[in-house]
C-alpha cells in the first residue's frame, strides 16, 4: 500500500478522490447512528455537499478518455439528480423514498464507482495494491 500514487496526481484527482474517501468515512458514521435526529441532518447535508462535490469534481477529470467525458460522467450525472431527489424527498417527509436514493447512491455511487477505481492501471489500484 502506498499513497504516492494519488500524493502525484492531478489536483483534480487528488480532490476528487479524497472527496470520495471522506463521503465513504461519513457514510459509515451515518448508517451506526440513529436516523432522523439532528446529527443525522447535519451529517447527512455535509454527506450531500461532499457527494456533490466529488460528482462535479469528476467533469475536471478524464484519464479514460483524454480531452473528452466518458461512460462513468453518466453516474456523476445520475449522482447530482438522485442527490438533489433524495433531498427532496427528506424535505416532503418521504422517508422510504429518501432512504432509497440514498442507498442508491451508496451502492452506485460509492461502491459501483469506488470498485471501478480498483482495476489494474488506476490509481487506486496503485494505492492500495501498488503498481
Amino acid at each position: 500500500m502506498s499513497i504516492s500514487a494519488l500524493t502525484s496526481a492531478a489536483p483534480a484527482i487528488q480532490i476528487h478522490a479524497y472527496a470520495a474517501l471522506l463521503a465513504v468515512v461519513l457514510t459509515i458514521l451515518i448508517f451506526t447512528r440513529a436516523r432522523g435526529t439532528m446529527t443525522h441532518r447535519v451529517l447527512g447535508w455535509v454527506w450531500v455537499l461532499l457527494m456533490g462535490f466529488t460528482a462535479i469534481s469528476s467533469f475536471a477529470i478524464s484519464t479514460l478518455r483524454p480531452g473528452h467525458f466518458s461512460v462513468i460522467h453518466i453516474l456523476s450525472i445520475a449522482t447530482l439528480i438522485l442527490l438533489v431527489l433524495g433531498v427532496y424527498r427528506a424535505r416532503t417527509h418521504q422517508v422510504k423514498k429518501h432512504r432509497q436514493s440514498m442507498l442508491g447512491l451508496v451502492f452506485g455511487a460509492l461502491c459501483v464507482a469506488g470498485a471501478f477505481t480498483l482495476l489494474p492501471n488506476r490509481i487506486m489500484h496503485a494505492v492500495l495494491f501498488g503498481q
